[in-house]
């Protein structure tokens, strides 16, 4: 199915320089080159540590908690421009990132700031999948941030990192400052 769908987006946007819309690690470790970068809101989404990580944050016993844009509200991240010589490398760098357990739907969204306004490719969330985490309460999301650790390292470490990009870029997210004062509250105990 990724391939299919894929191809598909190669088709639609070779042709023309690329936006990419970063909302967690792909803000501040986005692994492709890009032109340019801007930090952008996307209305009718917003951030949520919603996605079960098997691999990179956790693993298969004890999943930790990866970013996902779930439908409603507001998300402020960052657009990344990719020149057209270079997108199709990137989309396949980016599926390979984020595509491989299906987790997410690659979709073109309306992102703006004072100084552009663009669709951008952003991955969304699919409530559906057995991945998806959407309705665990704070302290079970908070537990797994502390506790689970993956390929890439520890789930706090991910928090971190990503709270930290949000806050040089003056950006305040409420529901990530709660769950950052839940895992400081148990790491404290």
């Amino acid at each position: 199915m990724s391939a299919k769908l894929l191809g598909r987006f190669c088709d639609r946007l070779l042709d023309e320089d690329l936006w990419v819309f970063g909302y967690g690690s792909l803000m501040w470790n986005p692994e492709f080159e890009y032109a340019d970068k801007q930090l952008v809101l996307l209305r009718g989404y917003h951030r949520s540590l919603c996605v079960s990580s098997t691999r990179h944050r956790g693993t298969s016993e004890e999943p930790g908690l990866v970013l996902g844009l779930a439908p409603g509200g507001a998300c402020y991240g960052m657009a990344f421009r990719v020149d057209r010589k270079l997108v199709a490398r990137t989309l396949l760098a980016l599926w390979q990132r984020e595509m491989r357990t299906g987790i997410y739907q690659p979709r073109l969204v309306n992102v703006g700031a004072a100084c552009v306004r663009a669709r951008a490719l952003a991955f969304v969330v699919d409530r559906s999948h057995r991945n998806y985490a959407g309705a665990l309460g704070l302290d079970e999301i908070a537990q797994r941030v502390v506790h689970c650790s993956g390929q890439r390292g520890p789930n706090i470490e991910y928090l971190l990192n990503t709270a930290a990009h949000l806050q040089a870029l003056g950006v305040s997210d409420r529901r990530l400052a709660q769950v950052l004062a839940a895992v400081r509250a148990i790491r404290s105990a």
